[in-house]
């Protein structure tokens, strides 16, 4: 799962699994040309390689293009540090072991790093086939309790929903065996989001509720499928809200209030960009909470 979306995920489990680091060789540079014989200073960038959409070691993913905007506003040299490991491993393994200095696409107010001010806010959204005319806009429509199959992240406010709207148990079987009847309790464990919406595109399931960052890219190249954006009225079965809707920043380690406010002043001077970036992806973009 994406770390955005694995970082609510590891609030709500409350576990994440052991992880490591690829060797010094996995770093890649790219962004502005070195001028002269003065090379820019580094901005030392922690990534996966293998999590599209948000991060590929090919640089195509829109975080790696998000982290090249505001390095050159730094007027630095972007150095993404790649490994194979998710990203929700990011914290612990990578940043906090000083392999690398800032992560990109985090929850605002993470308690474990120094987060900058957030950069946008999105939230989950439901993705059907257009030619099934559902017109489902909240986890408290009855028609979700009719549909066929519905496929969630696992550790996700929309699987908490799953259950809260009593519709887990006759999907739980179709969600593991998506991921080969693996268990996310004791590895990490995830359902890729090209493959989420390969199953409703392909009928596997009626519905996919997904965060819109990890699964906007594959809707937009995709003329058969539609998204719409969750109304944030969810509650847990204790009546506690869950939100639909999150602001995005980028994080550091803790105590480093120096690259906090230098990514800061970046992401103003970026800001037109990186909106285009998210843009591009199909990323749909409310207000910035207060």
């Amino acid at each position: 799962m994406p770390k955005s979306v694995t970082i609510r995920a590891a609030l709500v489990s409350g576990a994440l699994a052991a992880g490591a680091l690829l060797p010094v060789s996995g770093l890649a540079a790219a962004g502005p040309a070195v001028s002269g014989d003065a090379p820019l200073p580094a901005l030392r960038i922690c990534a996966a390689a293998k999590e599209p959409p948000y991060s590929a070691q090919d640089n195509s993913g829109f975080e790696n293009r998000i982290a090249m905007a505001v390095a050159n506003a730094m007027g630095r040299q972007p150095v993404f540090v790649y490994s194979d490991k998710p990203g929700i491993y990011a914290v612990r393994d990578w940043l906090d072991k000083k392999k690398c200095d800032v992560i990109v696409g985090m929850d605002a107010n993470d308690p474990r790093v120094l987060t900058t001010t957030p950069y946008y806010r999105t939230g989950y959204v439901f993705v059907t086939r257009k030619d099934q005319h559902l017109a489902l806009k909240s986890w408290n429509d009855p028609a979700i309790r009719k549909v066929g199959h519905i496929v969630v992240e696992f550790g996700s406010p929309s699987e908490v929903m799953l259950k809260q709207v009593d519709r887990y148990n006759d999907n739980m079987a179709y969600l593991y065996s998506l991921v080969g009847f693996r268990s996310p309790r004791n590895e990490y464990v995830q359902i890729p989001p090209e493959k989420m919406a390969g199953e409703v595109r392909g009928g596997g399931a009626d519905l996919a509720v997904a965060f819109a960052p990890s699964i906007a890219r594959y809707v937009k190249a995709d003329p058969t499928l539609q998204m719409t954006a969750v109304k944030d009225d969810a509650k847990r079965s204790d009546g506690q809200a869950l939100p639909q809707y999150y602001d995005q920043s980028m994080g550091v380690r803790l105590g480093d209030t120096d690259l906090q406010a230098a990514l800061n002043a970046a992401l103003v001077k970026a800001r037109p960009q990186i909106t285009a970036i998210l843009e591009e992806e199909g990323i749909p973009l409310v207000q910035v909470a207060n």
